[in-house]
C-alpha cells in the first residue's frame, strides 16, 4: 500500500510539473505576441490544452468606455457575445473587475451576482464560475473565466494554482500590447495638428489598397495645401502659425465622414484619405470642406479673426492610377494645378478638370 501510495504522489508531481512547464511555455508564447489578434489566438490556441472546461472567456476593459467585452471565449461562438457589455461591478466578471479579487461560486443560481446575459444570447447554461481579475500595477485590464469546470475538487487542487499563474501572464501580455499600441499611435500622430502624420499614411495605403482594389472598390485621396500661408507666418509668427495649422484641421475634420482619415503630410500641407468614395463622391465633400474653411474665423481668442483659403486636388483609384505612389502623385499634381490657376479652387483627375462651382 505504502508502494502505491508513493506511485501516485510521483504521478501527481510529475503532472504538477508538466502543467508548470506548460504554464512557462505559455509565458512565452504571449510574450512574443506583438499585436492584440496575435495575443488571443495564442491565447486561445494553448489554454484550450490547459484547463479542462467546457467553456472559459477572457473578457478586456475597455479603457474609453470602463465595461468589459469578451475578447475570447472558447466553447460557444463569439460572434454571439460581441454585442455584450459589462458595466463595473455587474455579473461576476463585473464584480471581479470592481473587487479586484478572484471569486469561485460552485452555483450560480444560488448567487445574485450571477447575470445571465451571456447565458441568454449564447444558448449556454452555466453551473460554475472560476474568475480571476487580469492585475497590473494594481490596475483591472480584464478578467479571465473559466466555466462549469469538469471535476471541481480536483480542479481546485491541481489546476487552480495554474490559473492563477496563467492570469498573471495573461495581463503582462495584455498590458505589453496595449503600451506597445500606444507608442504605434505616438509614432502616426502629427505633434502640431493632433491628426494623423505621413508614417500613417503610408501604413493605411499599404493595408487600403489591396483591400480596395481586392474587393473593386474606390479610394479617394485629397491633397490640399493652404494658400499664401507664408505670409500667416511672416504676419503673426510661427508660434501662431502652428495654432492656425491645428484651427483648420479641426475644420477639415469636421467636415469628414467617419471613414475618412486626416493627415498632415507637412508644412501647411494635408492629405484626406476617402476609402469606399467614387470621385463624385469625394468632390461633394470637398466642396462642403472649402465652403465651411472659408467661412471660418481663425484665431478669434487672439481677436485677430483671420480667414484662409486652399488649393484642392482630388484623384481616385482605380480610375485615376492602380497604385500608391502614383495616385498620390496625380492628386498632388491635381493640387498644383489648382493653385497654379489662381487658388482657392478644386481639380480632379489624371485629366485635371476644374470642379464647376456650385
Amino acid at each position: 500500500m505504502r508502494q502505491k501510495k508513493d506511485l501516485l504522489d510521483m504521478l501527481a508531481d510529475a503532472g504538477q510539473v508538466e502543467r508548470l512547464l506548460t504554464c512557462i511555455e505559455f509565458s512565452k508564447a504571449l510574450v512574443s505576441a506583438y499585436d492584440m489578434e496575435t495575443l488571443l489566438t495564442a491565447i486561445l490556441e494553448r489554454i484550450k490544452t490547459i484547463i479542462p472546461a467546457s467553456n472559459w472567456s477572457l473578457l478586456l476593459v475597455d479603457h474609453q468606455t470602463q465595461e468589459l467585452y469578451f475578447a475570447v471565449a472558447v466553447g460557444v461562438d463569439l460572434e454571439t457575445l460581441k454585442g455584450i457589455r459589462l458595466k463595473m461591478g455587474e455579473g461576476i466578471a463585473g464584480t471581479v473587475a470592481q473587487t479586484r479579487q478572484p471569486i469561485f461560486i460552485q452555483d450560480v443560481d444560488q448567487d445574485q451576482r450571477f447575470s445571465a446575459r451571456a447565458d441568454t444570447a449564447t444558448g449556454f447554461a452555466t453551473r460554475s464560475i472560476i474568475a480571476f481579475p487580469l492585475l497590473v500595477r494594481g490596475e483591472v485590464v480584464g478578467v479571465f473565466e473559466v466555466v462549469n469546470v469538469e471535476d471541481e475538487r480536483y480542479f481546485r487542487e491541481k489546476y487552480l494554482p495554474h490559473l492563477s499563474i496563467l492570469a498573471d501572464y495573461v495581463a503582462i501580455a495584455v498590458d505589453n500590447v496595449y503600451n506597445l499600441q500606444k507608442l504605434q499611435a505616438r509614432t502616426f500622430i502629427d505633434e502640431v495638428t493632433g491628426f494623423y502624420n505621413s508614417r500613417y499614411l503610408a501604413c493605411q495605403l499599404d493595408i487600403l489598397l489591396p483591400k480596395i482594389l481586392g474587393d473593386q472598390e474606390e479610394l479617394s485621396v485629397v491633397f490640399l495645401d493652404m494658400d499664401n500661408f507664408k505670409s500667416v507666418v511672416d504676419t503673426h509668427g510661427h508660434l501662431l502659425g502652428s495654432q492656425v495649422l491645428g484651427e483648420v484641421a479641426r475644420v477639415i475634420h469636421a467636415a469628414l465622414g467617419p471613414d475618412d482619415s486626416l493627415v498632415r503630410y507637412g508644412g501647411d500641407e494635408f492629405i484626406i484619405l476617402m476609402p469606399h468614395r467614387s470621385q463624385e463622391q469625394a468632390l461633394a465633400v470637398v466642396r462642403r470642406l472649402r465652403q465651411s474653411l472659408n467661412s471660418t474665423l481663425l484665431l478669434q481668442k487672439e481677436g485677430i479673426n483671420l480667414q484662409v483659403t486652399a488649393s484642392y486636388g482630388i484623384a481616385t483609384l482605380p480610375q485615376d492610377a492602380g497604385d500608391r505612389e502614383t495616385l498620390l502623385r496625380i492628386a498632388d499634381r491635381a493640387m498644383f494645378c489648382s493653385k497654379g490657376r489662381g487658388k482657392d479652387g478644386i481639380m480632379v483627375g489624371r485629366d485635371l478638370t476644374p470642379a464647376p462651382e456650385t
